[in-house]
């Protein structure tokens, strides 16, 4: 089924006893989860009975974060350091899942940073924004791989942002690469690189790319193309799908925002939980429309254009 950039779908919030397909042991991984979006989707998913690793790259934010869930009653949730912009890092991670689950079920990628005012477009960190964004949620996803359980529908979620929508390139070349049936992996790197090395030369603002929050925006350009790329190469046994959650009220928004973190996260988690037979992947997945942001309905946009 195709879907047009304003088509609506509901996230319906039925009784679980009718739609609940995960028990106690369904693990969810939420990377950057020591507070906003992140914390608010660990906090989420231990109600609903999931066992959910929160990670952060602090690793005593992340325990405080950890023991403030607990507090609440909720005890299903466990700690591991991890920091996606570095490789070893994630190495670390990863081998210390397999050593201690059998399987994965879910994956949260919404670990991200950004370095600008809600008004200012600098690239000075661009590297890092593009290491973080795009490079980290990448490597980790191909480094749990081989972990996600196999007996079922295995999802990942990536939180993203409608800054990265194809509909914000300007450069037709690169708009064409982006949106080929045959997209690759090497196709979407080619990209960043470009970027990145127009940074480096200071001929970025004339290269056709988003206008605002630029380094950010490329990252989420990148991570929704390999939304993509995943969900069609992993069809049918891996639903991979991109998140918008809106203008959220977190840190990095200098808590502005028409809603709040605790709101995002009970649509993402809709999205992350969705049953099996109403699953779909390689979707983008927008908070509201223009004519709908409130959570009493929960609709979101899906557009098929990642």
């Amino acid at each position: 089924m195709k879907f047009k950039e304003t088509d609506q779908l509901p996230i319906p919030s039925p009784p679980l006893s009718l739609t609940r397909w995960w028990s106690e042991e369904t693990v969810a991984i939420v990377t950057g989860a020591n507070k906003g979006i992140g914390f608010a989707l660990v906090k989420r998913m231990a109600e609903l009975g999931l066992k959910v690793i929160l990670t952060a790259r602090d690793t005593e934010r992340g325990c405080k974060a950890v023991e403030a869930l607990r507090a609440q009653g909720l005890h299903n949730i466990t700690f591991f350091c991890l920091d996606v912009s570095d490789p070893y890092s994630i190495k670390t991670f990863s081998s210390w899942f397999t050593e201690n689950f059998a399987a994965l079920d879910i994956l949260v990628n919404n670990a991200a940073v950004s370095f600008n005012e809600i008004n200012e477009n600098s690239v000075e960190h661009a590297k890092t924004v593009i290491k973080t964004n795009f490079n980290g949620p990448k490597l980790l996803t191909e480094a749990l791989l081989p972990m996600f359980r196999t007996s079922s529908i295995s999802r990942i979620l990536n939180l993203s942002s409608r800054l990265g929508s194809l509909n914000k390139v300007g450069n037709p070349s690169i708009k064409e690469v982006l949106e080929s049936e045959k997209l690759s992996e090497d196709d979407i790197e080619a990209v960043v690189s470009l970027f990145l090395e127009q940074v480096k030369t200071g001929t970025w603002k004339t290269g056709g790319w988003p206008e605002l929050w630029t380094d950010y925006a490329v990252s989420k350009l990148a991570l929704n193309a390999y939304t993509r790329v995943l969900a069609k190469r992993y069809e049918g046994s891996l639903s991979v799908n991109s998140f918008c959650p809106g203008f959220t009220q977190t840190s990095m928004t200098r808590c502005k925002g028409d809603h709040t973190a605790d709101d995002a996260a009970i649509v993402g988690a809709r999205l992350a939980l969705l049953p099996p037979d109403k699953i779909q992947s390689g979707k983008f997945f927008l908070w509201g429309s223009s004519s709908s942001t409130s959570t009493s309905n929960n609709n979101v946009v899906v557009s098929s254009k990642l």
